[in-house]
């Protein structure tokens, strides 16, 4: 018997009769997480933006009465190239992602994720190729392991933990800790900034649960350049330079294997939306979506 569907929470902007572009989250982060200023520019250029929380995040169902999973385990045995057990795949969370464009009655969109986002982007294209006009993949990989391995100091970050996990204090200094670490080191982010930024995420959703439980999603997806072969939506990758989390090997990578990809490198970005890059990357996302064809939203009955 398959799982009842979750509910995903999502935001509509801009005109709902304007072509839709479909913005992925990566893991743990929310659809605020989406800068605002990136979100109103593709508004701007005549576009219909969809964000949402994935599943296990922000305001999105839980997935629970599951067996939890242990990271550790489940890394020893993805680089052992053994079969790893998860409470769900990348494709479940790309069937989320379906499930609402059919929700918005949306018969085709540009797709564009972000890191996790990104890999489940990736899988949406490739399982569901009628539902994509362009696919756009940000600081994401292939699943390669060779080329997808974090630095030393951003895997530090990765592997700490909170002083207090129930003080949200405690929390947003943690995470803007660890936002350093791996963010853009030619646009850096003022402290107060980020922690406004990542106060206001905390106060609305902060599920650590739910991180593991995607980041087990990610694991047991495994290298997934043989899926990645067979995407034809017209695709652009866009990395960072100086990504400390997912080097720039990863975008390379992940455009050698997506047939036709155009790769965007943009230098002094790291993992993270510095302000300072919006423009930049509105501008080449409205650009690709634009060379691509549009495809109108319809109205949904319900």
């Amino acid at each position: 018997m398959s799982d009842p569907p979750l509910h995903i929470e999502y935001e509509s902007l801009g005109d709902p009769s304007r072509p839709a572009i479909v913005l992925v989250m990566g893991l743990g982060m929310q659809l605020t997480d989406w800068p605002d200023s990136l979100c109103q520019a593709l508004v701007a250029r005549g576009y219909r933006v969809v964000r949402f929380d994935n599943r296990d995040a922000g305001l999105s169902g839980r997935v629970t009465g599951k067996k939890r999973g242990n990271l550790l385990l489940a890394m020893a045995a993805s680089a052992l190239g053994l079969p790893v057990r998860t409470p769900y795949t990348l494709a479940d969370m790309a069937g989320d992602t379906i499930g609402l464009m059919d929700r918005l009655g949306l018969e085709r969109a540009h797709v564009v994720g972000a890191s996790l986002g990104g890999m489940i982007a990736q899988v949406l294209a490739a399982k569901f190729p009628q539902r994509v006009q362009s696919l756009t993949s940000i600081m994401s990989t292939s699943g390669n392991r060779r080329v997808s391995k974090p630095g030393k100091t951003a895997c530090k970050a990765l592997l700490s933990r909170p002083a207090d996990p129930k003080n949200p204090e405690s929390v947003i200094e943690y995470m803007a800790d660890m936002v350093t670490a791996i963010g853009s080191p030619g646009y850096p982010t003022p402290r107060e900034e980020l922690r406004r930024r990542i106060g206001r995420s905390v106060r609305r959703a902060y599920y650590p649960a739910g991180i593991a439980r995607q980041l087990l999603a990610s694991i047991g997806s495994g290298d997934r350049r043989q899926q990645l072969r067979t995407i034809a939506a017209p695709t652009l990758v866009i990395h960072g330079a100086v990504d400390p989390l997912i080097p720039l090997a990863a975008g390379r990578d992940t455009a050698r294997n997506i047939p036709g990809a155009e790769l965007l490198v943009i230098e002094g970005m790291g993992h993270d939306f510095p302000e300072a890059l919006m423009p930049r990357l509105a501008t080449a996302i409205a650009d690709h979506c634009d060379r691509h064809g549009t495809s109108a939203a319809t109205p949904s009955a319900g």
